[in-house]
This record gives C-alpha cells, sequence and structure tokens, in this order.
C-alpha cells in the first residue's frame, strides 16, 4: 500500500539512495532512509523522507531502524569493488551482523516483507575460471566456493534468510545482484567498481593530455554489468512477488574489461595506451548471469544495453571531475 512504511537500509549509498528516489516518484508516502554515514557523505538524500544515522551492524538500532515497517530492503554492506573486496576480507564479512540483527529485528516487529541483497560473488570459483565462462545458474552457488571473504558472508546471510523464512515465517526474498553500476554512486577513492572507475580513468586521461590508462589484470576477464534502474526494477518485482529462493538479477550481455574500455574511450572520444598491471585484483576470470529463471517467473529480465548505461554514467562523473566534486 502506498502508506506502508518501507525501510531502505543502506539509504544513503548507491543502489539504496535510487531505492528511495524512485518510490517517491511511484508515489510512496512513508519512507524511511537508514545508514550510518553522516547524511552529508548520502548519495541522495531527501527532505520528504525519514533519514535515520543508524549502525545496523548494532542489534539496538536494528530495532529502532525496522519500528512500524511493513517493508524493508536490506542493502546495507561494508563492500565496494574488487580491490576493496579483497583487501578487506574481515570488514566484508562483518556485515554478517546487519542482516543478521535485521532479521531478528523483523522476526520480532512483524514486518511483512524483508528484501536481501545478495551478490553473484557466492558462485562457485570452479565454474568462473574461464572468461569464456557458462552463465552461472542460480543452482550453481552449491557446492559452496565462493568469493573469500565477501562472497561466504553473502552465502551465508542467503541460507540465514531461508531458515528466518521456515522457521519464523519471515517473507525473506533474496536476488544475486550482477555487477550494479550507474551514477550517483562511488566513482574514487577504492571503493569504486570497474564501470565507474574505467570512466574516470579515461575522463581524467582527456582532460590532463597524459593518454593512458591503467587496466587491472590482462583486461581479458569478463563480467556482465547491470543498470542501476533495472537493479531498482528487478528488485521491487521481486520483493513484491511470491517467489521465494534466491534469483539472479544481472545483465547477460557479456563483455572484456578490453571491451569496457572500447565503450568507454568511444562515449570519451579518445583512444589511450593501455597499461595492464597484472599485480592489481581482478577477480574471477569469467562471471555472466543466466536469467532463465527470472524470464520464466517474472517474464522480464534487465535490459539496459551497456552502452546506454555507460553513457549516463559518464556524463555523471564528467560532470563531477569538473565541478571538484569528491566522491562520497
Amino acid at each position: 500500500m502506498k502508506n506502508d512504511l518501507i525501510v531502505v537500509c543502506g539509504g544513503g549509498g548507491f543502489i539504496g539512495g535510487h531505492m528511495i528516489a524512485d518510490l517517491r516518484k511511484q508515489g510512496y508516502t512513508r519512507l524511511r532512509a537508514v545508514d550510518r554515514k553522516p547524511q552529508h557523505h548520502w548519495y541522495q538524500r531527501f527532505p520528504d523522507v525519514e533519514n535515520f544515522i543508524l549502525d545496523v551492524q548494532e542489534k539496538p538500532s536494528c530495532y529502532q531502524a525496522l519500528q512500524g515497517a511493513q517493508v524493508v530492503y536490506n542493502l546495507a554492506a561494508d563492500m565496494g569493488g574488487m580491490g576493496f573486496i579483497e583487501n578487506n576480507r574481515a570488514l566484508c564479512m562483518l556485515s554478517v551482523l546487519i542482516n543478521t540483527h535485521l532479521l531478528e529485528a523483523a522476526r520480532d516487529l512483524g514486518v511483512g516483507r524483508f528484501f536481501y541483497a545478495s551478490s553473484a560473488c557466492v558462485y562457485n570459483a570452479d565454474k568462473q575460471r574461464d572468461p569464456n565462462v557458462t552463465a552461472l545458474k542460480e543452482a550453481d552457488a552449491y557446492p559452496g566456493m565462493p568469493e573469500d571473504g565477501y562472497g561466504w558472508e553473502k552465502l551465508f546471510s542467503e541460507r540465514m534468510c531461508r531458515h528466518f523464512r521456515e522457521d519464523f515465517g519471515v517473507a525473506t526474498r533474496v536476488a544475486r545482484y550482477h555487477n550494479v553500476y550507474g551514477p550517483e554512486g562511488t566513482w574514487d577513492g577504492g571503493r569504486e567498481k570497474a564501470p565507474a572507475a574505467i570512466c574516470r580513468k579515461v575522463i581524467q586521461a582527456k582532460r590532463s593530455g597524459k593518454l593512458e590508462i591503467e587496466i587491472w589484470g590482462d583486461g581479458k576477464q569478463t563480467r556482465s554489468f547491470m543498470y542501476i534502474d533495472d537493479c531498482v526494477k528487478g528488485t521491487q518485482m521481486l520483493t513484491a512477488s511470491d517467489f521465494f529462493e534466491p534469483i539472479n538479477i544481472g545483465s547477460s550481455e557479456l563483455v572484456s574489461i578490453n571491451q569496457l574500455v572500447d565503450l568507454a574511450e568511444s562515449i570519451g572520444g579518445i583512444k589511450l595506451k593501455r597499461n595492464y598491471n597484472l599485480n592489481a585484483p581482478k577477480g574471477v576470470n569469467g562471471r555472466n548471469s543466466d536469467n532463465t529463471l527470472i524470464k520464466t517467473v517474472f517474464d522480464w529480465e534487465p535490459a539496459t544495453r551497456l552502452r546506454a548505461g555507460l553513457e549516463k554514467t559518464y556524463a555523471w562523473i564528467h560532470d563531477q571531475i569538473a565541478s571538484g566534486a569528491k566522491t562520497k
């Protein structure tokens, strides 16, 4: 209902900010954004939304955040791109406290629907060794061999959602996101993901006149990248549905990192010398989303082409750099 209280945990973050913005546009009148960052560090902030500064790793904060909530989107996590994930495994795993304590609060406070944002990092590493990867089906998370640290936390938290649904009746929904990107997000500072990092590097090379770019790894590793609007739509669709198993929400458009650089260069109207840093974090060799299940269940899949989404992302990051803004 439009007047049900919807709580977005991680509401000051990239996906959370877009979620709040979209819910407002749809006419939802009772929205609560929760984040531990000071509000001037939030990516998007709205005066007609309840904005709570709370650390939902702490159990009492979770009860305060979810008081009166009908729908909860748990988008909160200590995470970033591959550089952050590989160098901060303990911090990533501590996010297990967020989902655990939020689930307890949801159970005790009678929350109607609880969404958990999982990740493609839960998938078995043996299935991601070849850049020409076979797209990953939901069943490929087992036997468990996820990304160390971050992936294990996500896989464990998926199981927590399952058992809170089975044992306590909490209506949990779980999506495995595949590399979400877009404007109004992190583009510098170490937590940014590949699309934002490459856009930034191309823009800075063009502005400086030093026509070179550093690429992590050999550039042959492959990924699919999902534009933020598709992420928000798929998340809301899943949360409102009666489907309760983990499901991929990701684009099936597979590209190499070299091809991603090609696109950014084309958008910027420039060609750069490529310097490959083979010692930098690069993650698995190949990862793509098999969308068979989401098309079967919802007759839908993320459809924004990478070129179209990257153009919007590039333009926004260009404006941030030109204005002298710092990433949040």
